[in-house]
């Protein structure tokens, strides 16, 4: 199984709800890259996509494409493509650095509420070692909090038993500052599909026991390497 796909594929739809969907571009990868596609008063508003056959039509059951949002540094992913293809900007939070001159689309800067989509957007990880730059995005109205990389549900995010988990390089660090103070209905994640039910308790349990099955985490890893 290749840690990232490429080429053309179909698209596997996840997380979907009332107010938005989203896909895995290639199911059969080891990342499992996540895209979403959020349902707004404005449009939809696209956090971190990977291009994926049938994905226009999968948004136009949604709406019109608003925006296109980069939450983490790492993920500009296929943002350029897809907003050039629907004539929208990609929009980047104010503070983070690097991630504009990488992307050949018309940018806009952000910071507070996107536009007027009722989501919220906060700084999660702000750090030159290593360097990691993340924001994230919350919906007050309808509980939803969108975690690109700190917190995922793929494989290698998770110890034994756990349903959503701290990234392994934050196994002993976790965002507690960023994440505890929010009680979602829903989490969707960058790598993996999302929680959609008891999402807070979900999230509290990932923060609280972190460091605890870190060694669990690491150990597992390191069996699936040696087995693979």
């Amino acid at each position: 199984m290749p840690m990232k796909g490429d080429g053309s594929t179909a698209l596997h739809e996840i997380d979907r709800f009332d107010g938005g969907v989203g896909w895995i571009a290639y199911p059969d990868e080891t990342m499992e890259r996540a895209s979403h596609a959020l349902r707004t008063d404005d449009g939809l508003w696209l956090v971190d996509p990977v291009d994926a056959e049938g994905l226009d039509d999968l948004l136009e059951e949604f709406g019109e494409v608003a925006g296109i949002v980069i939450c983490l540094d790492r993920h500009k992913r296929d943002a350029a493509a897809i907003a050039n293809r629907h004539d929208v900007s990609v929009h980047v939070p104010r503070w983070m650095t690097g991630v504009a001159g990488e992307v050949d689309a018309p940018i806009e800067r952000a910071a507070g509420e996107l536009g007027d989509s009722g989501y919220e957007l906060f700084r999660i990880r702000d750090s030159s070692v290593p360097p990691w730059q993340e924001a994230g995005l919350y919906n007050p109205d309808n509980g939803t909090l969108v975690v690109p990389e700190s917190v995922g549900t793929a494989d290698y995010f998770l110890a034994d038993n756990e349903r959503l988990g701290v990234h392994p390089m934050l196994r002993l660090t976790p965002p507690r500052a960023a994440l505890a103070g929010y009680a979602p209905e829903r989490i969707l994640v960058g790598h993996g599909e999302g929680v959609l039910t008891d999402a807070a308790a979900a999230l509290d349990d990932a923060l609280d026991s972190s460091k605890r099955n870190a060694l669990s985490l690491y150990g597992k890893t390191v069996r699936q390497f040696i087995t693979g």
